[in-house]
Protein backbone atom coordinates (compact mmCIF):
# COMPACT_ATOMS: atom_id res chain seq x y z
CA UNK A 1 0.00 0.00 0.00
CA UNK A 2 2.86 2.40 0.76
CA UNK A 3 4.18 1.82 -2.74
CA UNK A 4 0.84 2.88 -4.24
CA UNK A 5 0.61 5.90 -1.95
CA UNK A 6 4.12 6.96 -2.97
CA UNK A 7 3.15 6.80 -6.63
CA UNK A 8 -0.05 8.70 -5.85
CA UNK A 9 1.98 11.57 -4.36
CA UNK A 10 3.69 11.96 -7.72
CA UNK A 11 0.39 11.76 -9.57
CA UNK A 12 -0.93 14.45 -7.19
CA UNK A 13 1.93 16.66 -8.31
CA UNK A 14 1.21 15.90 -11.96
CA UNK A 15 -2.46 16.74 -11.49
CA UNK A 16 -1.52 20.02 -9.88
CA UNK A 17 1.08 21.07 -12.46
CA UNK A 18 -1.19 20.12 -15.37
CA UNK A 19 -4.40 21.75 -14.17
CA UNK A 20 -3.40 24.69 -11.96
CA UNK A 21 -2.52 26.69 -15.08
CA UNK A 22 -6.18 26.65 -16.11
CA UNK A 23 -7.35 28.61 -13.09
CA UNK A 24 -4.47 31.07 -13.42
CA UNK A 25 -4.69 31.93 -17.12
CA UNK A 26 -5.83 35.52 -16.47
CA UNK A 27 -3.02 36.03 -13.93
CA UNK A 28 -0.39 34.54 -16.25
CA UNK A 29 -1.66 36.55 -19.21
CA UNK A 30 -1.59 39.80 -17.26
CA UNK A 31 1.93 39.15 -15.89
CA UNK A 32 3.72 37.72 -18.94
CA UNK A 33 1.80 39.46 -21.74
CA UNK A 34 1.19 42.95 -20.32
CA UNK A 35 0.94 44.81 -23.66
CA UNK A 36 -1.60 42.37 -25.08
CA UNK A 37 -3.51 42.34 -21.80
CA UNK A 38 -3.78 46.12 -21.84
CA UNK A 39 -5.31 46.18 -25.33
CA UNK A 40 -7.43 43.00 -25.37
CA UNK A 41 -7.46 40.75 -22.31
CA UNK A 42 -9.36 37.96 -24.13
CA UNK A 43 -6.44 37.55 -26.56
CA UNK A 44 -3.96 37.46 -23.67
CA UNK A 45 -5.98 34.69 -21.97
CA UNK A 46 -6.19 32.76 -25.25
CA UNK A 47 -2.41 33.06 -25.78
CA UNK A 48 -1.73 32.00 -22.19
CA UNK A 49 -3.78 28.92 -23.05
CA UNK A 50 -0.88 27.91 -25.32
CA UNK A 51 0.95 26.91 -22.13
CA UNK A 52 -1.66 24.18 -21.64
CA UNK A 53 -1.16 22.98 -25.20
CA UNK A 54 2.64 23.00 -24.89
CA UNK A 55 2.54 20.91 -21.72
CA UNK A 56 0.22 18.49 -23.49
CA UNK A 57 2.58 18.37 -26.48
CA UNK A 58 5.40 17.42 -24.13
CA UNK A 59 3.31 14.52 -22.84
CA UNK A 60 2.52 13.39 -26.39
CA UNK A 61 6.21 13.39 -27.36
CA UNK A 62 7.59 12.02 -24.11
CA UNK A 63 5.15 9.22 -23.30
CA UNK A 64 5.98 6.76 -26.12
CA UNK A 65 9.65 7.64 -26.46
CA UNK A 66 10.54 7.58 -22.77
CA UNK A 67 8.30 4.62 -21.86
CA UNK A 68 9.61 2.59 -24.80
CA UNK A 69 13.24 3.45 -24.11
CA UNK A 70 13.14 2.57 -20.39
CA UNK A 71 10.98 -0.59 -20.56
CA UNK A 72 14.06 -2.81 -20.13
CA UNK A 73 15.21 -1.08 -16.91
CA UNK A 74 14.07 -1.78 -13.31
CA UNK A 75 10.81 0.07 -12.73
CA UNK A 76 11.74 1.56 -9.36
CA UNK A 77 14.82 3.28 -10.77
CA UNK A 78 12.83 4.53 -13.74
CA UNK A 79 10.16 6.00 -11.45
CA UNK A 80 12.80 7.76 -9.34
CA UNK A 81 14.33 9.29 -12.46
CA UNK A 82 10.96 10.45 -13.76
CA UNK A 83 9.97 12.03 -10.42
CA UNK A 84 13.32 13.82 -10.25
CA UNK A 85 12.90 15.17 -13.79
CA UNK A 86 9.44 16.46 -12.87
CA UNK A 87 10.96 18.24 -9.87
CA UNK A 88 13.58 20.02 -11.98
CA UNK A 89 11.33 21.04 -14.85
CA UNK A 90 8.62 22.48 -12.59
CA UNK A 91 11.27 24.43 -10.71
CA UNK A 92 12.21 25.90 -14.10
CA UNK A 93 8.63 27.11 -14.60
CA UNK A 94 8.86 28.89 -11.24
CA UNK A 95 12.15 30.56 -12.22
CA UNK A 96 11.54 31.31 -15.94
CA UNK A 97 11.59 35.09 -16.57
CA UNK A 98 9.56 35.46 -19.80
CA UNK A 99 6.56 33.92 -21.56
CA UNK A 100 8.86 32.15 -24.02
CA UNK A 101 10.94 30.57 -21.24
CA UNK A 102 7.82 29.58 -19.32
CA UNK A 103 6.48 27.99 -22.51
CA UNK A 104 9.69 25.97 -22.94
CA UNK A 105 9.61 24.84 -19.32
CA UNK A 106 6.00 23.68 -19.66
CA UNK A 107 6.93 21.54 -22.67
CA UNK A 108 9.81 19.99 -20.72
CA UNK A 109 7.60 19.37 -17.67
CA UNK A 110 5.19 17.43 -19.85
CA UNK A 111 7.82 14.99 -21.17
CA UNK A 112 7.96 12.60 -18.14
CA UNK A 113 4.19 12.77 -17.47
CA UNK A 114 2.98 9.86 -19.61
CA UNK A 115 5.84 7.53 -18.73
CA UNK A 116 5.28 8.20 -15.02
CA UNK A 117 1.62 7.28 -15.20
CA UNK A 118 2.15 4.41 -17.62
CA UNK A 119 4.89 2.64 -15.69
CA UNK A 120 3.22 3.55 -12.40
CA UNK A 121 0.04 1.85 -13.60
CA UNK A 122 2.01 -1.34 -14.32
CA UNK A 123 3.54 -1.24 -10.84
CA UNK A 124 0.07 -0.80 -9.33
CA UNK A 125 -1.33 -3.66 -11.40
CA UNK A 126 1.48 -5.93 -10.16
CA UNK A 127 0.81 -4.96 -6.55
CA UNK A 128 -2.96 -5.53 -6.72
CA UNK A 129 -2.80 -8.71 -8.80
CA UNK A 130 -4.80 -10.20 -11.70
CA UNK A 131 -8.36 -9.09 -12.42
CA UNK A 132 -7.90 -5.68 -10.83
CA UNK A 133 -6.01 -3.78 -13.54
CA UNK A 134 -8.55 -0.99 -13.88
CA UNK A 135 -8.63 -0.54 -10.10
CA UNK A 136 -4.83 -0.34 -10.09
CA UNK A 137 -4.88 2.28 -12.83
CA UNK A 138 -7.58 4.18 -10.93
CA UNK A 139 -5.54 4.09 -7.70
CA UNK A 140 -2.54 5.71 -9.32
CA UNK A 141 -4.84 8.25 -10.96
CA UNK A 142 -6.41 9.02 -7.56
CA UNK A 143 -3.53 11.36 -6.77
CA UNK A 144 -4.33 13.29 -9.94
CA UNK A 145 -8.02 13.58 -9.12
CA UNK A 146 -7.40 14.49 -5.46
CA UNK A 147 -5.09 17.22 -6.77
CA UNK A 148 -8.14 18.72 -8.40
CA UNK A 149 -9.95 18.79 -5.05
CA UNK A 150 -7.09 20.16 -2.95
CA UNK A 151 -3.95 21.05 -4.90
CA UNK A 152 -5.40 22.90 -7.88
CA UNK A 153 -7.84 25.10 -5.91
CA UNK A 154 -5.24 25.91 -3.26
CA UNK A 155 -2.61 26.50 -5.92
CA UNK A 156 -5.03 28.76 -7.78
CA UNK A 157 -5.82 30.72 -4.63
CA UNK A 158 -2.12 30.99 -3.76
CA UNK A 159 -1.36 32.13 -7.30
CA UNK A 160 -4.09 34.76 -7.19
CA UNK A 161 -2.91 36.12 -3.84
CA UNK A 162 0.89 35.84 -4.03
CA UNK A 163 1.62 35.44 -7.73
CA UNK A 164 1.11 32.54 -10.12
CA UNK A 165 4.74 31.39 -9.81
CA UNK A 166 4.20 30.37 -6.18
CA UNK A 167 1.95 27.52 -7.31
CA UNK A 168 4.84 25.95 -9.23
CA UNK A 169 7.21 26.30 -6.29
CA UNK A 170 4.76 24.13 -4.34
CA UNK A 171 4.54 21.64 -7.23
CA UNK A 172 8.33 21.26 -7.36
CA UNK A 173 8.37 20.54 -3.60
CA UNK A 174 5.68 17.85 -4.03
CA UNK A 175 7.71 16.10 -6.72
CA UNK A 176 10.82 16.24 -4.54
CA UNK A 177 8.85 14.48 -1.78
CA UNK A 178 7.55 11.90 -4.29
CA UNK A 179 11.12 11.15 -5.40
CA UNK A 180 12.13 10.33 -1.84
CA UNK A 181 9.02 8.24 -1.12
CA UNK A 182 9.42 6.18 -4.31
CA UNK A 183 13.04 5.48 -3.46
CA UNK A 184 12.00 4.12 -0.06
CA UNK A 185 8.73 2.30 -0.71
CA UNK A 186 8.37 1.19 -4.34
CA UNK A 187 9.72 -2.38 -4.57
CA UNK A 188 12.57 -3.14 -6.93
CA UNK A 189 11.46 -5.16 -9.95
CA UNK A 190 13.82 -6.32 -12.71
CA UNK A 191 13.32 -4.93 -16.17
CA UNK A 192 12.81 -6.97 -19.32
CA UNK A 193 15.95 -6.71 -21.50
CA UNK A 194 13.98 -7.84 -24.55
CA UNK A 195 11.67 -4.80 -24.41
CA UNK A 196 13.69 -2.35 -26.50
CA UNK A 197 12.25 0.85 -27.96
CA UNK A 198 12.11 -0.83 -31.36
CA UNK A 199 10.16 -3.78 -29.94
CA UNK A 200 7.76 -1.52 -28.03
CA UNK A 201 7.04 0.60 -31.11
CA UNK A 202 5.48 -2.46 -32.77
CA UNK A 203 2.35 -1.47 -30.89
CA UNK A 204 1.65 1.02 -33.68
CA UNK A 205 1.06 -1.84 -36.11
CA UNK A 206 -2.16 -2.70 -34.28
CA UNK A 207 -5.15 -0.91 -35.79
CA UNK A 208 -7.20 -1.16 -32.60
CA UNK A 209 -4.49 0.78 -30.77
CA UNK A 210 -4.97 3.71 -33.15
CA UNK A 211 -8.72 3.69 -32.58
CA UNK A 212 -8.27 3.55 -28.79
CA UNK A 213 -5.84 6.46 -28.97
CA UNK A 214 -8.34 8.38 -31.09
CA UNK A 215 -11.07 7.87 -28.50
CA UNK A 216 -8.85 9.39 -25.83
CA UNK A 217 -7.50 12.21 -27.99
CA UNK A 218 -10.81 13.37 -29.45
CA UNK A 219 -13.42 12.25 -26.94
CA UNK A 220 -11.50 13.42 -23.89
CA UNK A 221 -10.71 16.70 -25.65
CA UNK A 222 -14.30 17.69 -24.92
CA UNK A 223 -13.50 17.80 -21.21
CA UNK A 224 -10.43 19.98 -21.69
CA UNK A 225 -12.22 22.41 -23.96
CA UNK A 226 -14.28 23.43 -20.93
CA UNK A 227 -11.77 22.88 -18.12
CA UNK A 228 -9.12 25.03 -19.81
CA UNK A 229 -11.36 28.10 -19.62
CA UNK A 230 -13.14 27.48 -16.33
CA UNK A 231 -11.95 30.78 -14.82
CA UNK A 232 -13.65 33.06 -17.41
CA UNK A 233 -16.76 30.83 -17.29
CA UNK A 234 -17.08 31.63 -13.60
CA UNK A 235 -16.22 35.33 -13.77
CA UNK A 236 -17.49 36.42 -17.19
CA UNK A 237 -20.45 34.10 -17.87
CA UNK A 238 -21.79 33.45 -14.37
CA UNK A 239 -20.73 36.93 -13.21
CA UNK A 240 -19.13 35.67 -9.99
CA UNK A 241 -16.06 37.22 -8.32
CA UNK A 242 -12.58 35.77 -8.80
CA UNK A 243 -12.53 34.11 -5.37
CA UNK A 244 -15.30 31.76 -6.54
CA UNK A 245 -12.97 30.16 -9.13
CA UNK A 246 -11.10 27.98 -6.58
CA UNK A 247 -14.45 26.83 -5.14
CA UNK A 248 -15.65 25.73 -8.58
CA UNK A 249 -12.33 23.96 -9.08
CA UNK A 250 -12.90 22.06 -5.82
CA UNK A 251 -16.32 21.02 -7.14
CA UNK A 252 -14.71 19.85 -10.38
CA UNK A 253 -12.07 17.94 -8.42
CA UNK A 254 -14.68 16.21 -6.26
CA UNK A 255 -16.48 15.07 -9.38
CA UNK A 256 -13.21 13.80 -10.85
CA UNK A 257 -12.25 11.92 -7.69
CA UNK A 258 -15.59 10.14 -7.36
CA UNK A 259 -15.77 9.49 -11.10
CA UNK A 260 -12.28 7.97 -11.19
CA UNK A 261 -13.10 5.45 -8.47
CA UNK A 262 -16.50 4.60 -9.94
CA UNK A 263 -15.02 4.32 -13.44
CA UNK A 264 -12.31 1.91 -12.27
CA UNK A 265 -14.99 -0.36 -10.78
CA UNK A 266 -17.34 -0.14 -13.77
CA UNK A 267 -14.52 -0.79 -16.25
CA UNK A 268 -13.63 -4.03 -14.45
CA UNK A 269 -17.32 -5.04 -14.58
CA UNK A 270 -18.12 -4.06 -18.21
CA UNK A 271 -15.49 -1.98 -19.96
CA UNK A 272 -17.29 -1.60 -23.28
CA UNK A 273 -20.56 -0.28 -21.85
CA UNK A 274 -18.65 2.06 -19.55
CA UNK A 275 -16.72 3.44 -22.52
CA UNK A 276 -19.75 4.09 -24.73
CA UNK A 277 -21.98 5.29 -21.90
CA UNK A 278 -19.27 7.62 -20.62
CA UNK A 279 -18.84 9.36 -23.97
CA UNK A 280 -22.60 9.81 -24.36
CA UNK A 281 -22.78 11.18 -20.83
CA UNK A 282 -19.91 13.60 -21.43
CA UNK A 283 -21.58 15.10 -24.52
CA UNK A 284 -24.86 15.45 -22.62
CA UNK A 285 -23.49 17.19 -19.52
CA UNK A 286 -21.39 19.59 -21.61
CA UNK A 287 -24.47 20.59 -23.60
CA UNK A 288 -26.44 21.16 -20.39
CA UNK A 289 -23.55 23.18 -18.96
CA UNK A 290 -23.53 25.39 -22.06
CA UNK A 291 -27.20 26.31 -21.73
CA UNK A 292 -27.24 26.89 -17.95
CA UNK A 293 -23.80 28.34 -17.11
CA UNK A 294 -25.13 31.87 -16.51
CA UNK A 295 -26.45 30.62 -13.16
CA UNK A 296 -23.56 29.86 -10.81
CA UNK A 297 -25.44 27.05 -9.02
CA UNK A 298 -26.11 25.31 -12.37
CA UNK A 299 -22.53 25.87 -13.47
CA UNK A 300 -21.33 24.24 -10.25
CA UNK A 301 -23.63 21.23 -10.70
CA UNK A 302 -22.65 20.55 -14.29
CA UNK A 303 -18.97 21.19 -13.57
CA UNK A 304 -19.22 18.39 -10.99
CA UNK A 305 -21.01 16.18 -13.51
CA UNK A 306 -18.40 16.94 -16.19
CA UNK A 307 -15.55 16.01 -13.86
CA UNK A 308 -17.36 12.83 -12.79
CA UNK A 309 -18.04 11.53 -16.29
CA UNK A 310 -14.64 12.51 -17.71
CA UNK A 311 -12.72 10.85 -14.89
CA UNK A 312 -14.84 7.71 -15.10
CA UNK A 313 -13.68 7.51 -18.71
CA UNK A 314 -9.97 7.88 -17.89
CA UNK A 315 -9.21 4.43 -16.38
CA UNK A 316 -11.69 2.94 -18.86
CA UNK A 317 -9.80 4.29 -21.87
CA UNK A 318 -6.43 3.27 -20.41
CA UNK A 319 -7.60 -0.28 -19.68
CA UNK A 320 -9.09 -0.55 -23.18
CA UNK A 321 -5.76 0.50 -24.66
CA UNK A 322 -3.88 -2.05 -22.57
CA UNK A 323 -6.37 -4.73 -23.65
CA UNK A 324 -5.77 -4.18 -27.37
CA UNK A 325 -1.98 -3.63 -27.14
CA UNK A 326 -1.15 -7.34 -26.75
CA UNK A 327 2.30 -7.70 -25.09
CA UNK A 328 3.32 -4.04 -25.51
CA UNK A 329 2.07 -3.03 -22.06
CA UNK A 330 4.68 -0.47 -21.00
CA UNK A 331 4.27 1.76 -24.00
CA UNK A 332 0.51 1.17 -24.18
CA UNK A 333 -0.02 2.34 -20.61
CA UNK A 334 1.99 5.50 -21.34
CA UNK A 335 0.39 6.12 -24.73
CA UNK A 336 -2.96 6.63 -23.04
CA UNK A 337 -1.57 9.82 -21.55
CA UNK A 338 -0.29 10.90 -24.94
CA UNK A 339 -3.83 10.48 -26.23
CA UNK A 340 -5.44 12.30 -23.31
CA UNK A 341 -2.98 15.16 -23.66
CA UNK A 342 -3.59 15.42 -27.37
CA UNK A 343 -7.14 15.90 -26.16
CA UNK A 344 -5.87 18.46 -23.65
CA UNK A 345 -4.00 20.35 -26.36
CA UNK A 346 -6.83 20.04 -28.88
CA UNK A 347 -9.52 21.12 -26.43
CA UNK A 348 -7.49 24.07 -25.13
CA UNK A 349 -6.54 25.14 -28.66
CA UNK A 350 -10.04 24.93 -30.14
CA UNK A 351 -11.51 26.58 -27.07
CA UNK A 352 -9.06 29.44 -27.49
CA UNK A 353 -9.87 29.69 -31.20
CA UNK A 354 -13.61 30.14 -30.66
CA UNK A 355 -13.00 32.64 -27.84
CA UNK A 356 -10.56 34.67 -29.98
CA UNK A 357 -13.12 34.55 -32.82
CA UNK A 358 -15.50 36.49 -30.58
CA UNK A 359 -17.99 33.66 -30.00
CA UNK A 360 -17.86 34.07 -26.24
CA UNK A 361 -16.73 31.98 -23.28
CA UNK A 362 -19.59 29.49 -23.68
CA UNK A 363 -18.38 28.44 -27.13
CA UNK A 364 -15.73 26.01 -25.77
CA UNK A 365 -18.53 23.95 -24.17
CA UNK A 366 -20.10 23.41 -27.60
CA UNK A 367 -16.67 22.50 -28.95
CA UNK A 368 -16.57 19.94 -26.14
CA UNK A 369 -19.90 18.44 -27.19
CA UNK A 370 -18.61 17.98 -30.74
CA UNK A 371 -15.36 16.38 -29.56
CA UNK A 372 -17.17 13.96 -27.22
CA UNK A 373 -19.40 12.99 -30.14
CA UNK A 374 -16.33 12.33 -32.27
CA UNK A 375 -14.89 10.08 -29.56
CA UNK A 376 -18.18 8.15 -29.45
CA UNK A 377 -18.00 7.52 -33.20
CA UNK A 378 -14.47 6.14 -32.87
CA UNK A 379 -15.36 3.96 -29.87
CA UNK A 380 -18.32 2.50 -31.75
CA UNK A 381 -16.12 1.79 -34.77
CA UNK A 382 -13.49 0.13 -32.57
CA UNK A 383 -15.98 -2.19 -30.90
CA UNK A 384 -17.62 -3.06 -34.25
CA UNK A 385 -14.21 -3.90 -35.75
CA UNK A 386 -13.42 -6.07 -32.73
CA UNK A 387 -16.62 -8.06 -33.21
CA UNK A 388 -15.58 -8.67 -36.82
CA UNK A 389 -12.07 -9.68 -35.77
CA UNK A 390 -10.24 -7.01 -37.77
CA UNK A 391 -7.56 -4.41 -36.93
CA UNK A 392 -5.71 -6.79 -34.59
CA UNK A 393 -2.40 -7.38 -36.39
CA UNK A 394 0.82 -6.75 -34.53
Amino acid sequence: MWALLSLAVGSFGIGMTEFVVMGLLPNIGEDLLPSLWATRSEDAIAQAGWLISLYALGVVVGAPTIAGAVAKYPRQRVMIGLALALTVFNALTFLAPTFEWVAASRFLAGLPHGAYFGIGALVAADVLGPGMRAKGVAFVLTGLTVANVVGVPLGTYLGQQVGWRAAFMVVAAIFAAATILIAFFVPERPGDPSRTLRAELKVFRIGQVWLALGVGAIGFGGFFAVYSYIAPLVTEVAGSPEWVVPIVLVVMGLGMTVGNLVGGHLADVDLKRTLVGGLIGLALVLALLAVTAQWIWALGFFVFATGFVASALSPTIQTRLMDVAQDNQSIAAALNHSALNIGNSLGAFLGGVVIAAGWGFLAPAWVGVALAGGGLVLATASLAAERRGVLVNA
